[in-house]
């Protein structure tokens, strides 16, 4: 009777450890979307609507291109917020990969700390290669329907040490432009006193990639803990942005293992909205 007991409780504990493996590996491999919407008060009318596609830590997926193809149309810009590669991993998908996003629109991308440790010459000439462009402490203005706004890309330090430099200077006449910020590690945030953009697209986090209800990411660090995943918002009454905002995307990719549980991999189709001072959040 006891022996039976510890084989049917053995059996079912077997049972839940199937099922639970095959919901990790399933949240791994995943192909979803997250769609949102962000209301910026100094968007220009122009950009009322438009649409950017954000994508980060790609590190070793191999993207689908069926899957793809349905957001072709339905972006007006693509940004890549680093760790594109890892080690180890042919420059062949890498370019495959780039390939498939330039489909859905111009290409802007970040350097992640994977991509300066694994072929970062390389990586620059595939996106060259794919028409992306990458940004390396620079600016870009993006221009729709004769108005303009300003993309900032912030290079990854190699070692955390070494510290950010300072954001690129803002060409003439732009100080007043809404300005997105793509930038690998959320950490950033922290070597500027005031939030400079408008919106800051980040990743690095992978969300924690092992979640679990009611207790989160027990694998963060202090401040990736409070700094893990989703939107963020400030209000700075005093500074040139009062209400900057950041997107910490969970990641495309994963590390070391291809698991995840409570943190499905995830890319962003964001719609920028322009907002008037008492829709945004203080």
């Amino acid at each position: 009777m006891v022996t039976a007991a510890l084989l049917w409780s053995a059996g079912l504990i077997a049972a839940c450890c199937v099922l639970l493996f095959a919901r990790m590996s399933y949240e791994a491999r995943m192909h979803a979307v997250t769609r949102s919407e962000v209301k910026l008060e100094r968007l220009p009318e122009a950009f009322d609507g438009s649409r950017i596609f954000f994508i980060s830590d790609i590190h070793k997926r191999k993207l689908s291109e069926s899957f793809l193809r349905t957001m072709e149309g339905k972006a007006d810009w693509v940004i890549l917020g680093g760790d594109i590669m890892e080690r180890n991993v042919p420059l062949e998908r890498v370019r495959e990969n780039l390939k498939l996003l330039s489909r859905i629109g111009p290409m802007y991308a970040v350097f992640g700390n994977h991509d300066l440790k694994a072929d970062p010459a390389g990586l620059a000439v595939a996106l060259k290669e794919a028409g992306g462009r990458l940004l390396r402490n620079e600016n870009v203005l993006l221009e729709r329907a004769g108005d303009r706004i300003l993309l900032t890309g912030v290079d990854q330090p190699l070692q955390k040490r070494d510290g950010y430099p300072g954001l690129p200077e803002l060409p003439p006449g732009t100080s007043d432009l809404c300005r997105i910020v793509a930038v690998h590690d959320p950490v950033w945030i922290q070597h500027v006193p005031e939030k400079p953009a408008d919106l800051i697209l980040a990743g690095h986090t992978h969300g924690g990639q092992i979640r679990f209800p009611f207790l989160g990411a027990l694998r963060l660090n202090r401040f990736y803990r409070k700094y893990d995943c989703g939107w963020f918002r400030w209000y700075q009454p005093g500074a040139d942005v009062q209400r900057p905002q950041m997107l910490i995307s969970r990641g495309f990719g994963n590390r070391r293992v291809t698991l995840r549980l409570c943190c499905p991999a995830e890319m962003h189709l964001i719609r920028l909205r322009r907002a008037i001072p008492d829709q945004t959040e203080a």
